[in-house]
This record gives structure tokens, sequence and C-alpha cells, in this order.
């Protein structure tokens, strides 16, 4: 009995020593972006990761469009292959590593955005001014153009805000 757990545990110890580096190396590596995204701008970075999935695979997309174009019934019978292709293409390039350099690719084009949405916000100002102007209709209340300006002044959110409500870590009332 002593040899058959002598014997177990030379075993264990010898699997045991090749499974960490084959777990090692199964584990994902986490994404080089942890912020919590919310909905809207997840559905942007997953925008960004289907187009650039698609500019991969763009000339098997085409083969499968052209076979596919003028058909209705028969497309799936007649056009199998190409589809194949494309599909396998789209498995091929579809990988974490895509959707992270995706996302990075979002958070480098935030600033663009931002600028982009504050000079439409100006321009839309601008224009309901001048049609206040022309039409002779009363300007807006100061209070409310100026918390329209504050609005354009402040950044994209990312990763949300802390209520102001909401306990601390050490507050008193701690313990529930």
């Amino acid at each position: 009995m002593a040899t058959m757990s002598a014997s177990s545990s030379s075993s264990s110890s010898s699997s045991s020593s090749s499974s960490p580096p084959a777990a090692a190396k199964a584990r994902p590596i986490p994404s080089r972006n942890p912020l919590p995204l919310s909905a809207s701008q997840e559905a942007q970075v997953r925008d960004v990761f289907y187009a650039r999935v698609r500019a991969k695979c763009g000339p098997e997309i085409k083969a499968f469009a052209d076979c596919a174009q003028g058909r209705t019934f028969s497309a799936p019978f007649l056009c199998r292959g190409p589809l194949h292709v494309m599909n396998n293409c789209m498995k091929i390039h579809a990988t974490p590593e895509e959707q992270d350099a995706a996302r990075e690719e979002w958070f480098e084009k935030r600033v663009e955005r931002q600028k982009e949405k504050e000079r439409k916000a100006r321009r839309k100002l601008e224009q309901e001014k001048f049609l206040r102007e022309w039409w002779g209709l009363p300007e807006k209340d100061r209070e409310i153009a100026r918390r329209e300006m504050e609005k354009l002044e402040r950044p994209e959110r990312i990763g949300g805000f802390v209520s102001e409500r909401r306990k601390k870590f050490g507050e008193e009332g701690e313990g529930r």
C-alpha cells in the first residue's frame, strides 16, 4: 500500500510539473483595455471589429456576393463553396486579439469623435440662433444656453461617474 501511494504521488508530481505550463498557455490573456464601456460604446467597438474583419476578408465576401447575385432560392445550393470560404476566413480573423485591436482603435479615435461631436453641436447652436434672429423669435434663456455650452465642454464618459449619493469606503454607516 505504501509503495502504491509513493508511485501514485510520483506520477502525480510528474504530471503536475508538466501541467502548469500547459495551463498557463491555455489561459486567455486579459484585455489591455479593461475600462468598462456603455452599451452604445461597446456597439461602436463591435462595429469597428466587424469592419476590420470584413476588410481582411474582402475578396472572399466579393466572390460570394458575385455568386449570389441574381439568385434567390438556388443561392445556398449553388454558392455553397464560396460561402464556406467566406465563413472560414471570417472565423480565422474574428479572434480576441482582433477584438482587442478594434477596441484600441476605438480608444485612439476617441478625441476625433469628441471634436466632431462638438463641431456639430456648435453648428446646431449657430443655426438655431440664426433662425431665432431671422424669424424674430425671443432669445433662449441665458441659463439654458449656458448649460448647453457646459455640456459641449464635458469630455466623453468612459467608465462612468461615481454617484454623489454613494457612500465611500471608510465613511460612517459602512456596516449594514
